[in-house]
Order: C-alpha cells, then structure tokens, then sequence
C-alpha cells in the first residue's frame, strides 16, 4: 500500500517488527531508575502503535521480554511483571477502543499464573477485532521457539500424522508461534545495537533491518516516517534478481 507523506508517495510496510532497546540507558542518562525508563517506554509503545495505524502499518510485532532477560536483578524482572500486569489489564479496553487484535508470542507457561490468565482473557476478547494486528513477544526467544517447534513435529511424526517427508518450510512455519502472521518487511531496532538478539530468526530471513541511534523512550513518529523512508529506499528481491 501507497501513501503520501511529506510530500511524498510511500511504500508501507505491512508488518513492522521492533526490538525495544534503550530504556535503561535513558534513565542512566537523567539519573533515573531503571524502571523509570521502562514506564516510559511502555507509554510510547503506545504511541507507536497509534502512529502505526494512523500510517498504514497492519501488523506491529514487539520484543517485550526475551528467554534471556530471566537473567536481570530480580528486582528489575520483577518491576517489568509488574508493568506487565497493568499493561494487561488496561490493553482490554485500549484494544477495544482501537479496534485492536493482539496476540501474545512466546512460552507464556513460565509466567505467573495470573498473568497467563491475563494473556489469554486479552486474546479471547480481542480476537474479532479488525484494526491493528499487535503482537507481543514475552518470554520469546527465536531459538525457543524452533525448538518447541521441531518438538511439536517429531511427535506429530511419532504419532503417525505427518512423514518426514511432509516436513517443508510450510510445515514447520505452521507450527511456529507466528504461524497466523505474515513475515515482517521491516524490523526496526533502538538504541544503536546491531544486532538481533534472539528474535524472530525464521520469520526476519527477507526482512529490511533499520538500526537507529535514538533510545526507545525517545522513539516517535518522525523516527517511524524515518525508517519507512529508508525501507522504500531498498530494494527487496527475496533471493531473486530484478529485471
């Protein structure tokens, strides 16, 4: 889908992929707590999704909280399952309101659990919702989930449902935790680090990665518009050549 921004026509990414880096960092910067930066990266979250629509964006995938951020102080883990819970509980109106599905990807059976119930209340009542495809990466990990993936399948083939034959690309994204998503077009990381930390390793393959010095507190619209103006300036040929 086209549109015109700034004076210009603008290819939009379908689906957009974000890795949220910086929120430490932006409070260390203003003597702030930690947390202090979490709050106020959950608050643009917010914003972006909003921007998001208002754009043309369909689909927003978040890293929230990976397989390896277990690891942090007890104490900041515990802060962002706080800031998890509220986020929850004040999703199911937000997604009403905006007409917004979201989808949670990741093993949620390590999670508290009233916060498994949370997830899946979110799920069920957001389900028929036709606005904004949100989906949010908690307790996600790209080589977790290839992992439960292939497990899913041997013993599909154990079971006699499927041959080993029957394993093609289709068969193992159809038992991914994304299997009901297009692949991103765009991934856009904060904070300057290169890198894709664990995330969405089968599904980024084709995907354009844009990495930006700007910490995700400070993240808005016009960094957005930035990065989807360095996505038209690319040239997607999925292994082929243009003609």
């Amino acid at each position: 889908m086209k549109r015109e921004i700034g004076g210009t026509m603008l290819e939009i990414p379908k689906h957009v992929a974000f890795i949220l880096d910086g929120n430490g960092r932006w409070a260390k910067k203003r003597l702030l707590p930690r947390n202090a930066g979490h709050v106020e990266g959950a608050k643009v979250v917010e914003q972006t999704l909003e921007d998001a629509w208002d754009l043309g964006i369909q689909y927003v995938t978040m890293y929230a909280f990976s397989t390896e951020n277990w690891k942090r102080s007890q104490e900041e883990v515990g802060a962002l399952m706080g800031l998890l819970r509220k986020y929850l509980m004040d999703c199911i109106e937000r997604s009403a309101k905006n007409n917004m599905r979201v989808r949670v990807i990741g093993d949620i059976s390590a999670l508290d659990g009233d916060l498994q119930k949370k997830i899946i209340n979110l799920e069920e009542k957001s389900k028929k919702n036709t606005g904004l495809q949100f989906s949010i990466a908690l307790n996600y990990g790209g080589r977790d989930e290839l992992r439960r993936a292939v497990t899913k399948i041997a013993k599909e083939c154990r079971e006699g449902i499927i041959s080993p034959e029957e394993i093609t690309e289709s068969c193992i994204n159809d038992h991914l935790d994304t299997r009901d998503l297009p692949d991103p077009d765009l991934m856009i990381r904060t904070s300057g680090e290169i890198r894709l930390s664990n995330f969405l390793p089968w599904q980024l393959a084709y995907t354009e990665f844009y990495f930006t010095e700007v910490l995700w507190p400070d993240f808005n619209k016009e960094e957005l518009v930035k990065a989807i103006r360095y996505y038209n300036g690319k040239e997607r040929r999925f292994g082929g050549v243009l003609s």
